[in-house]
């Protein structure tokens, strides 16, 4: 059996928005490490994950010792966790393997006296309360953005269970996959946890990493993916790429010939990826997985007379949208069992692991379109330089890309939560995550997170306490929308849970790093003063390719692909309100709204060069909209003394500054030159294009 380990780890190359290698051919698999074999004699029941750090863990059934062992390959070599083979008290012939995305807890699962659960700390094994004392053959495990340990076995006709405080509570119902043949698990960054099994066909279930035993499993689909061949080694895979969509593997049945399938969940129905039945005749042993712009890889070992078993790993070729062999026609030389197959993104790897005598890892580089590993270098001086940022987000590493802006400053290239820079109007991948204000990476911001029709008590950061998930917004002046009493001096740029406090939320910008923020209202400003973006279209062709994500409130998601809400640090002048940017197809203007509402966000670095005392003698001035038709807004954050129109000609013309507006409708179409100059003495000009 074939068991998945690690929800997001385990199936899918980790970081979004990333530099990306030029075209492989060629290539070849290569022993990871320089060992023909990782075990010392024999095995079984192989389990692969690799976590941020690029660091391979690996377990299987130990024939050496007739135990479970586990060994870590750190780049250089192998070694064994714990420091020996053998960490389970007697066979482990059914086992799982999971770690969180740091490596810093490893879990291994297997069955033994009933379901038995193990915990490294980096240290040493601790055996974990048993899971249960029935006994328990197909299992898989996985590991939650929050570091939870999931498990899920075939005891009592399919159960899931969590371990928190030391106990095990029950996820959901019990009994609601019919079993676990060929159990398997992986949960998403959107807090939802998936398995899949082979029962009447392959089903794949979901249910929230939240959910009690009385909130029932439901069938991802509303029905099976497909008719599937179950028995001996007819095995199926579940995997999920970096933005929550599954994927499943599984062996056709009879009539269709017992070969491989892969199917992706498109949010309404599975769909087939690729050619139906590809394999070269009939497969066992079988091991799926995606990296996290969603390529899939599949594993399996042939099931015909001519070259028993010998494994074969496929690729989707995108030109002709057919599975082809990846790395050769076969890998093994011999009989090859126990496929498990992951993607090594800091390396830029795709990892086998099989049985032929004893456990082989072998790895082969990925082809273009795969990411690897960013160096975290900032974008070059000049405007539109670009670099790349690496840095843990929903519990999981990212790498963003980086810009400098037409302003000098370092911008993200993507809103907070996205997986790439926009490429269009439509680009949902790009649209990202949509905050309330004042808060942070808790779960709320996610797209598709559940609505809390209460407020929390007390309605503000120190509420909701290291985060809820839920979402706090009602109807429109509800006394239940989020933060609603918010003061006008309420901050968002608490950098931890540590430094929150009842009038200062956590800035979400901070889990990049400490010079990393949310930016004011003046910055975003001067960006888009700086940057010329006056409607969706020029926002996008700018160089921080701003998005129109939509905003959320109480009745969903509207605008998405129409309208851009951008939240800035800088609360409003209205009670419970914040500062924000809109850009529609006609306009961009800083605006006030309820910090309920879910809007984007995009951070900046500031300029360690800088010191304090040299940031607050900069002016900084914005003005909108540029281009205009008549009136034009000039803002500062310093006292504005008088405001100075000049013509390309450098003509001085008689325009009147008041209430922090000009009207420019009586001069004709062309390119002006705007001096601002302030009380303390300082002065910056501007272009400003009247239409």
């Amino acid at each position: 059996m074939h068991t998945i380990a690690h929800s997001v780890i385990q199936k899918i190359g980790l970081g979004f928005g990333l530099l990306f290698l030029g075209q492989v051919n060629a290539q070849q698999w290569e022993d990871v490490g320089g060992l023909q074999n990782v075990s010392v004699g024999g095995s079984s029941f192989n389990n692969l994950v690799i976590d941020n750090a690029g660091n391979y863990y690996l377990s299987y059934y130990d024939l050496s010792v007739s135990k479970g062992s586990v060994q870590k390959f750190n780049g250089n070599s192998w070694s064994y966790l714990g420091g020996g083979p053998g960490i389970t008290t007697s066979y482990a012939t059914f086992s799982s393997l999971s770690t969180n995305t740091s490596g810093t807890d490893v879990y291994y699962t297997n069955q033994g006296m009933g379901f038995e659960a193990r915990h490294f700390n980096g240290t040493s094994w601790n055996q974990l309360p048993a899971i249960t004392s029935s006994t328990t053959n197909y299992q898989a495990s996985a590991v939650s953005p929050s570091n939870i340990l999931f498990t899920y076995g075939s005891y009592g006709s399919g159960t899931v269970k969590r371990f928190v405080n030391g106990t095990w509570e029950q996820v959901g119902n019990t009994g609601f996959s019919n079993g676990a043949e060929f159990a398997e698990m992986v949960i998403g960054t959107n807090n939802m946890v998936y398995t899949s099994n082979v029962s009447g066909g392959l089903r794949v279930y979901q249910n929230n990493v939240t959910a009690s035993a009385s909130d029932a499993w439901s069938l991802v689909g509303g029905s099976i993916v497909d008719a599937s061949s179950s028995g001996e080694q007819y095995s199926s895979d579940l995997a999920i790429d970096g933005n929550n969509h599954l994927y499943a593997a599984y062996v056709s049945s009879t009539a269709s010939g017992k070969k491989i399938n892969v199917k992706k969940f498109d949010g309404t129905a599975w769909t087939q990826i690729g050619n139906a039945n590809f394999s070269d005749g009939k497969v066992q042993h079988l091991a799926l997985a995606v990296t996290a712009s969603g390529v899939p890889y599949v594993a399996a070992s042939r099931w015909e007379d001519d070259n028993f078993l010998r494994n074969t790993v496929y690729k989707l070729d995108a030109a002709t949208q057919n599975w082809i062999p990846f790395g050769g026609d076969f890998i093994s030389d011999d009989e090859a069992k126990y496929n498990d197959l992951a993607v090594d993104n800091t390396h830029n790897y795709l990892v086998l692991a099989y049985s032929e005598d004893g456990t082989k890892v072998k790895r082969i580089p990925l082809p273009a379109g795969n990411p690897q590993l960013c160096n975290n270098t900032d974008p070059g001086n000049n405007p539109g330089d670009t670099g790349c940022v690496t840095f843990p987000y929903r519990g999981q590493s990212v790498t963003y890309s980086t810009v400098r802006g037409a302003d000098g400053k370092i911008w993200l290239q993507q809103n907070l939560g996205s997986t790439q820079t926009a490429s269009s109007f439509y680009d949902t991948d790009a649209y990202g995550d949509l905050f309330q204000w004042g808060r942070w990476d808790d779960g709320h911001q996610l797209r598709n997170s559940s609505l809390a029709g209460n407020a929390p008590s007390p309605n503000n950061p120190n509420g909701i306490g290291s985060g809820s998930g839920s979402f706090h917004s009602a109807a429109y002046q509800s006394s239940s929308n989020w933060w609603s009493d918010g003061q006008t001096t309420d901050q968002w740029s608490a950098s931890s849970t540590s430094s929150l406090s009842d009038i200062n939320g956590i800035d979400p910008c901070k889990a990049i790093g400490t010079s990393w923020k949310m930016p004011s209202k003046t910055e975003v400003e001067h960006m888009i003063e700086t940057e010329n973006i006056s409607d969706i279209t020029s926002g996008l062709d700018s160089n921080l390719k701003l998005v129109p994500a939509g905003i959320k409130d109480y009745s969903g998601i509207f605008s998405p692909g129409t309208r851009l809400y951008l939240w800035t640090s800088t609360p409003s002048a209205y009670t419970g309100s914040g500062e924000h940017l809109y850009i529609s197809q006609f306009s961009s203007l800083m605006n006030s709204a309820g910090r309920d509402s879910g809007q984007s966000v995009r951070c900046i670095k500031g300029d360690p060069s800088l010191g304090t005392s040299d940031i607050k003698t900069v002016p900084s001035v914005g003005i909108y909209p540029n281009p205009t038709k008549g009136i034009v807004n000039i803002k500062a954050d310093s006292l504005i003394d008088a405001v100075n129109v000049f013509n390309t000609a450098g003509q001085k013309l008689p325009m009147v500054f008041k209430n922090n507006q000009i009207d420019l409708f009586p001069l004709p179409s062309g390119v002006y030159i705007l001096e601002i100059r302030m009380k303390n003495g300082k002065s910056i000009t501007k272009k400003l294009i009247k239409n």
